[in-house]
């Protein structure tokens, strides 16, 4: 009798935590706790690239986390437009999610969207950053960015730079670059940030912004001279180039990325995929390749992210009207 007393009292007890657990877990508005089925995170970029990298890191955790199947689902094309469209489209309820970059704050000022960027999105966290580098190849007479500033005045358009395409984040922060810097150098835009290393390196083109992971090889063998790093702080990887900032007052330019989902995610579940986010993001593993990458880790939150759209938004808007950039190039 006591055994039998004592299996009921557990099997309460077990019944009554697991009915804890299910009324603190998020809902979607079902009735089903979250997430209750796989979730898919669309990537507008192909497979291979770092935020393509960083959303399946992000999606092996968050499996793991919740015994959840998450996928990652790339739909590449028209500078990422389609993949954040789907985004925009999908139900409120935080099983479609998007994986965004740096040209979803700049498409708006380009392009003709089929979605509104400050209102048909949740924004859960700005995940990670990416410094670029001002490089110049070992032509040019500049050890620094002030000395290139001062060439580039004295003679106006006689630099160029290179870019991975138009409305790219390298083609991007040289143009404001020239805009608060005040100088003219002629655009030449490539196919890729890798086809314009020849041209650089053979002193064809004057110099580049090019994310430093990509570009570091090339530093270190001394091929290319690095004068400055495009974000507030210095990098990590290259710690002897100071930031442009220092030369050009307001100056700041990094390739970030960013996981979102549609508007009017419930409250409980957006907070719940800000949370595993975050924690994700404290993961040595996860820290380390980011840190491979070039990434410097954000976590913001879903404020702080909302926030820092509208801040880059307004900042590339002003870029692209100075630089008179239109989809038609």
């Amino acid at each position: 009798m006591k055994r039998a007393c004592l299996a009921w009292v557990l099997g309460a007890t077990q019944l009554l935590a697991a009915q804890i657990t299910l009324a603190q877990a998020p809902s979607t508005g079902s009735g089903q706790a979250y997430p209750a089925r796989p979730i898919r995170i669309v990537v507008p970029f192909p497979p291979g690239g770092a935020s393509d990298v960083t959303a399946r890191m992000l999606a092996d955790k968050f499996a793991s986390s919740w015994g959840a199947n998450v996928v990652v689902d790339n739909r590449t094309g028209a500078s990422g437009i389609i993949g954040t469209d789907i985004v925009a489209k999908a139900a409120p309820d935080g099983y479609t999610l998007g994986f965004v970059a740096l040209s979803f704050a700049i498409n708006p000022s380009i392009h003709k969207l089929p979605y509104d960027a400050n209102r048909d999105f949740t924004y859960i966290t700005v995940v990670a950053s990416n410094p670029l580098a001002l490089v110049v190849n070992n032509n040019v007479p500049a050890n620094s960015v002030k000395a290139l500033i001062d060439l580039a005045r004295a003679k106006p358009d006689a630099l160029s730079f290179a870019s991975s395409g138009t409305g790219t984040s390298p083609h991007m922060s040289a143009e404001l670059f020239k805009l608060l810097a005040g100088v003219q150098i002629l655009h030449v835009p490539y196919k890729g940030s890798t086809a314009a290393h020849p041209d650089l390196l053979g002193g064809r083109v004057s110099m580049m912004f090019d994310p430093v992971a990509a570009i570091l090889p090339h530093i270190k063998a001394g091929r290319v001279r690095a004068l400055g790093v495009t974000s507030k702080n210095r990098s990590a990887e290259l710690p002897d180039a100071p930031p442009i900032a220092d030369a050009v007052p307001g100056y700041e330019s990094t390739s970030w990325v960013l996981i979102m989902g549609p508007a009017k995610i419930p409250a409980a579940v957006s907070d719940r995929l800000h949370k595993e986010t975050v924690r994700a993001l404290a993961f040595p593993d996860v820290k380390e390749r980011l840190a491979r990458m070039g990434s410097d880790v954000v976590g913001s939150s879903p404020q702080e992210a909302r926030t820092f759209i509208r801040a880059e938004l307004e900042k590339w808007a002003k870029t692209v009207k100075a630089a008179g950039i239109t989809s038609a190039q």
